[in-house]
């Protein structure tokens, strides 16, 4: 054998308790190699083989396996197995291996149950039943007997008792020496291997045998002597004419299925059947003349000269069979003899009490007998035939002692039960396959394997303890691809449970921002093989790792310079590059406006840009809008200020309607503004003019200007030439002279023409005459008779006309002299009210305590009827 596939064999055996540190490791693995080698050490010598059969090997392995990685379980008790434990194994089919004390239980419980089983359904004693009780294994349920009940602690092969547990170079519950067990199939060899668990292999010595045809001869293993030589088998069949043209083959050759035309026993008809089925009947009857000449055959298809003598010839008796017949003939009828017929009914009890007949008896026995059911609760008169049950249910409990009987008029002997166990197992995975029974349920038959990831290296356990148990350690290289980008870099590591350890290296990976990431490689993990993934228990992590498998890079920590969201020149700030926060430097943006003329005095903020991001568009600011109204000059130069607010480029023309009056003020002329300001100043004086008269008044005189409407000052204002009245004092005289003339007589009379009011303008430059006078007195006296008349007229008026300020203050005064008046009355009402208020209340007291008192007085009177008259009844 060579020494690398030993070397693999043996890591196969590898103790996953052992491996939770490296120092322990090493020493582990090469103990269970050098075990395994020990074990396997002989058989590999003799079978110069380079590995063992992995079919007979298989169990071994397996037990071998879970006994190093500490799995080895009991089934009854779902504990593990150490080595110190005494145990014993099942040698018939399963080699399970169980604790002495529980299979020493089991097997007791067992018997006892099958004793007691025994005695209510045997007519045998307690002591008997106990000898002839059997009990079975937990597992493969092979019957054993009292007497195998164990009761020393022996090793797998049997030869040594309480094996020793604390040599670490030989295997728990094993002697350490040869089994040397007979092998299988009685070849009459013994096994080689060294005291192991599980069945022994098959033989491995070189024996000259035969194949089933006995053909060919070859030197084959004892174990696997019996072979095939693919020829024909060409054996004698049955038939003795034919060969046997199978492959040659194990057991008795087939029957001879060649086809053929063979006659039946009485060679009355021919067949096609096949060599192995030529002997055959048919279905007709012999009919062949008997002996006598008057009967024929009536059998069936017989060989010919197999039908016999006449069956009428001889002793013959009637049909009852009391009365015999000598020497009649053959074709004449046996007489009746008269007599009852007395033959037994189909009952067995009761006989034929019909006359002497030919025929069968009647089928159903009719006489009436007195009969008791099956369980004895009732008895009834019935026909014999007729069977009698009752309705009454059985209650006995059956043999598990859960369910009662429940069967209908039932004679004691009670069936087993028929309902499922159905209680959990102790695996808490399972039920109870079994029929109802009773004591404890035979263990859980299923056993969970238990493997790594490749599934190399593997072991079962029964049900129920697989979350007690580690995975085994595999000594391959895990077959799982990386999924991060250092795939092919990575170190290798061996086959492992669960999920690939994390990658070691650098991550390196480029962020889009040109620097390269310095954590550890933090890139997707290998899920587990889902076929031999067993749930591990979950272990509480103390220290948080830096970095969370499979996720993506964290932000981009390398520390950059920045400016502010304003873009100041002198204001940059050192963040990190994967901060994208925008701060402001507390200066005044200072960027133009979009009006041109004026700039934004916000504090630093984004300025919006069309190549922006939508975020950075979204975080951006624009500058203020500029509010203040136009300021510019307009052009041509005007007055009248920009309607727009303020704006690039130069101001709209100006389309404001400007008033102008004419020279002479008589007429308002609307231009455009545009249009007035760009004439020049004698354009603009020709445009105002309105054409007609000037219609200003004179300086000196009320009268207007004659000339046509001109700017400036009228022409020559002395020098008017129109009419005037001019009048004396007393206004009795009248003369018409010029304006002119008038002028200057005002002149010459002191007074300036200017200040002299337009109804006394010329009054009093011509003299007064006698005529005058007179005139003068008789308005005088009239005038005073009409101010006497006027003044009567007042008098009485002015009673009418008094000032409202006083008529108010007089109508206050009146209106509080009323009010008291009003308050007295109101008082004396309220008054008058309350007084009335409280009559109708003592009214209603003094009337309700009558009346509670009179209903008192007639419930008491009720009362007395009503005890006066029960006192009579009685």
């Amino acid at each position: 054998m060579t020494s690398t596939n030993d070397d693999h064999r043996h890591r196969q055996f590898s103790d996953s308790d052992s491996e939770s540190d490296h120092g322990h490791a090493g020493s582990s693995s090469l103990l269970h190699a050098d075990l395994s080698n020990s074990i396997f050490k002989s058989y590999l010598e003799f079978t110069n083989q380079s590995s063992p059969s992995a079919s007979d090997l298989s169990k071994i392995q397996s037990f071998l396996t879970s006994s190093s990685s500490g799995a080895l379980s009991c089934l009854i008790c779902l504990e593990r197995i150490k080595p110190s434990h005494p145990t014993w194994s099942c040698s018939s089919l399963c080699f399970a291996v169980f604790h002495l004390a529980c299979i020493q239980s089991w097997s007791r419980q067992s018997s006892d149950l099958s004793a007691a089983r025994a005695t209510t359904r045997l007519p045998i004693s307690s002591q008997h039943a106990s000898e002839i009780s059997t009990w079975n294994c937990p597992k493969c349920r092979v019957q054993y007997s009292r007497s195998q009940i164990p009761k020393h602690y022996h090793c797998f092969c049997g030869k040594l008792q309480d094996p020793p547990s604390d040599d670490p170079w030989v295997l728990p519950h094993s002697c350490g020496e040869v089994c040397n067990r007979p092998l299988k199939h009685n070849c009459g060899h013994n096994c080689l291997l060294l005291c192991h668990p599980g069945p022994c292999p098959s033989c491995p010595k070189l024996i000259k045998s035969k194949c089933y045809c006995g053909a060919v001869s070859e030197v084959r293993r004892c174990g696997f002597k019996n072979f095939a030589c693919n020829n024909l088998c060409s054996k004698r069949l049955q038939c003795g004419v034919h060969k046997c043209a199978q492959p040659c083959h194990d057991g008795p050759c087939p029957p001879c299925a060649a086809r053929g035309a063979y006659a039946c026993r009485c060679g009355k008809e021919r067949q096609e059947r096949e060599c192995h089925d030529r002997e055959f009947r048919c279905e007709g009857a012999c009919n062949r003349a008997l002996k006598c000449g008057k009967h024929r055959c009536e059998k069936g298809c017989h060989e010919v000269g197999g039908c016999g003598e006449c069956p009428l010839q001889g002793k013959r008796a009637c049909p009852c069979g009391k009365r015999v017949y000598e020497g009649m003939p053959c074709d004449v009828t046996t007489p009746l003899c008269g007599a009852t017929c007395d033959k037994t009914l189909s009952c067995g009890l009761h006989r034929c009490h019909e006359r002497c007949h030919r025929g069968t008896c009647m089928e159903t026995c009719r006489i009436v007998v007195i009969k008791s059911c099956r369980c004895g609760s009732l008895k009834k008169e019935v026909p014999c035939y007729q069977d009698l049950a009752c309705e009454r249910k059985c209650q006995i409990m059956r043999d598990c002692g859960r369910h009662a009987c429940k069967r209908r008029c039932c004679d004691g002997d009670c069936p087993p039960c028929s309902e499922v166990c159905g209680r959990k197992l102790r695996c808490k995975n399972h039920k109870c396959p079994a029929p109802c029974h009773r004591g404890a349920c035979a263990p859980c038959p299923v056993m969970v394997t238990i493997s790594c990831a490749c599934g190399e290296t593997h072991f079962e356990v029964p049900c129920g303890t697989e979350m007690d148990q580690k995975p085994p350690r595999c000594p391959k290289q895990c077959h799982i691809a990386r999924l991060c980008r250092h795939g092919s870099n990575s170190k290798p590591h061996k086959c492992h449970y669960g999920a690939c350890p994390p990658c070691r290296l650098i991550c390196d990976e480029e962020y889009p921002c040109g620097h390269k990431c310095n954590l550890r490689c933090h890139g997707p993990i290998s899920p587990p093989n889902p076929e031999f993934t067993l749930k591990p228990k979950k272990k509480k992590s103390i220290h948080q790792a830096e970095y969370t498998p499979g996720s993506p890079c964290p932000p981009c920590p390398e520390l950059v310079w920045r400016s502010c969201v304003g873009q100041h020149v002198g204001a940059d700030r050192r963040m990190v590059c994967s901060d994208k926060t925008q701060f402001s430097c507390d200066n005044l943006c200072g960027n133009p406006l979009s009006c041109g003329n004026h700039y934004c005095t916000k504090t630093c903020h984004a300025l919006k840009d069309l190549s922006a991001t939508p975020f950075q568009k979204e975080r951006s600011n624009s500058c203020e809008e500029c509010h203040l109204p136009c300021q510019k000059e307009r052009r041509p130069t005007c007055s009248h200020p920009c309607p727009l607010p303020c704006h690039p480029g130069e101001c709209p023309p100006c389309k404001v309607l400007v008033k102008r009056s004419c020279h002479c003020g008589s007429m308002v002329h609307v231009f455009e503004c545009l249009y007035y300001n760009s004439l020049s100043e004698k354009e603009q004086l020709a445009v105002r003019s309105c054409g007609g008269p000037c219609h200003r008044k004179l300086p000196n005189c009320t009268h207007l200007c004659p000339e046509t409407c001109h700017p400036g000052v009228c022409p020559s204002p002395d020098k008017c030439r129109k009419k005037v009245f001019v009048r004396c004092k007393c206004q009795t005289l009248k003369k018409e002279w010029f304006c002119l003339d008038v002028q200057a007589a005002h002149w010459n009379a002191g007074s300036d023409p200017r200040d002299i009011p337009k109804n006394q303008y010329g009054i009093g430059l011509l003299p007064c005459n006698s005529a005058c006078k007179s005139k003068v007195q008789v308005v005088d006296s009239e005038l005073h008779s009409r101010k006497s008349k006027v003044m009567e007229e007042k008098e009485p008026e002015t009673e009418k006309n008094v000032p409202k300020r006083k008529k108010r203050r007089q109508q206050v005064q009146e209106g509080k002299q009323i009010s008291r008046l009003q308050k007295i009355v109101v008082a004396m009402k309220w008054i008058l009210l309350i007084v009335t208020l409280v009559v109708v209340l003592i009214a209603i007291a003094n009337y309700g305590y009558k009346g509670l008192m009179w209903l008192s007085d007639w419930m008491n009177e009720v009362e007395e009827q009503r005890q006066r008259r029960t006192y009579r009844r009685v």
